[in-house]
């Protein structure tokens, strides 16, 4: 669902549009959504067929958290090199407690490529070994 999304859809997002409760699959820092199961409480905004801002209400449950590290684990061991390994720090700074919190991720570098009408965000990262 979300690869048709972003193949059919994204580049079609001209106005500047909110694109909001994302699945799970594809959210695993955000919080689940209060009323929807299986979905999160996450937007995108894009404007002239770019995401411009990611945000999300970061989920503070480690148990929930480590089930969905552990799930990317096992999609990596499967062959899927983009899934991240287990975070074993940042599960343990959850087990803590965490108060409620958020994130949104817009800068510079999402003005740049607007500008310079760079189709990703890696185009324009500053931190080419983040690439």
């Amino acid at each position: 669902l979300n690869q048709c999304f972003e193949e059919l859809c994204e580049s079609q997002l001209i106005q500047p549009t909110f694109v909001t409760e994302y699945p799970k699959e594809v959210s695993p820092l955000a919080k689940p959504h209060r009323t929807k199961p299986g979905f999160t409480e996450r937007f995108e905004l894009f404007c002239v067929g770019r995401e411009m801002a990611n945000a999300f209400s970061e989920l503070t449950d480690p148990v929930d958290q480590r089930q969905r590290f552990e799930r990317q684990a096992q999609k990596r061991e499967a062959g899927d090199l983009e899934m991240p390994e287990v975070d074993e720090e940042f599960l343990s700074a959850l087990e803590q407690g965490m108060p409620p919190t958020g994130g949104l991720g817009i800068g510079i570098d999402r003005l740049v490529m607007l500008l310079t009408d760079s189709p990703t965000i890696k185009d324009v990262i500053a931190f080419p070994l983040l690439k």
